[in-house]
């Protein structure tokens, strides 16, 4: 089972990638645990989005035989506050393998999104994952994407429906190029660009969109 969490609270990086949490959640039974913060190395990223108050400050995911409210008790002990989801994991570009607690070298994009109210849950499904995710591919330069859809939600929040994690280029952070992948190419670009924004706003993703660029830390466990 993966299970995936929003946080909130000033200096989580430290506390989530802290042995203390990882020998807990150990003995909880959790076999992995990725840590997404947004943090300095990403302070220069030009787009985000937030529907919060506040803008969230780390996503982890943890993979685990055991109960979910026992992980999530673990992780209200070092955070503020915690928003939480039992998710359906789907991966078009498995991202690369690196040492544990080391960090990807990676603006690592999480973006939270929500089926708008004219769509079934059914058809929006069908337009993101089969007719949107060959276009994100071909118009972005990801070296990892992950698509997470919620099955259900395991603590109060504003609701979600679907945790989308995409690795870029750092120089994606400034530069429309590095992020698209069009090698300097203006009309490229706006090719890629415009392609990519009418797949987006066919399933509602443009609406009601939490974007939250962080560093991405993964620990195995057990």
């Amino acid at each position: 089972m993966k299970l995936m969490y929003a946080l909130w609270g000033a200096g989580l990086g430290e506390r989530l990638r802290g042995e203390e949490l990882r020998k807990e959640l150990t003995g909880l039974g959790v076999s992995a645990f990725q840590v997404n913060v947004r943090d300095a190395d990403v302070e220069a990223a030009q787009v985000r989005h937030t529907t919060y108050d506040a803008p969230i400050d780390a996503i982890v995911s943890v993979w685990t035989e055991g109960e979910h409210e026992s992980v999530t008790a673990a992780l209200r002990s070092v955070a503020d506050e915690v928003n939480g989801w039992i998710v359906d994991e789907r991966r078009p570009i498995e991202p690369p393998v690196v040492a544990d607690g080391e960090r990807t070298e990676a603006l690592a994009n999480i973006a939270i999104l929500r089926i708008p109210e004219d769509l079934t849950r059914e058809e929006w499904l069908h337009r993101w994952h089969v007719l949107h995710t060959p276009v994100a591919i071909e118009t972005q330069d990801t070296f990892g994407y992950v698509q997470n859809t919620v099955t259900a939600a395991i603590t109060d929040g504003k609701p979600v429906d679907a945790l989308v994690e995409e690795l870029f280029p750092m120089a994606a952070m400034t530069s429309a190029h590095a992020f698209y992948g069009s090698g300097g190419d203006d009309a490229e670009l706006q090719r890629r660009v415009t392609a990519m924004m009418e797949s987006v706003v066919r399933f509602g993703a443009h609406l009601n969109l939490d974007l939250v660029p962080t560093s991405r830390y993964f620990f195995t466990l057990g």
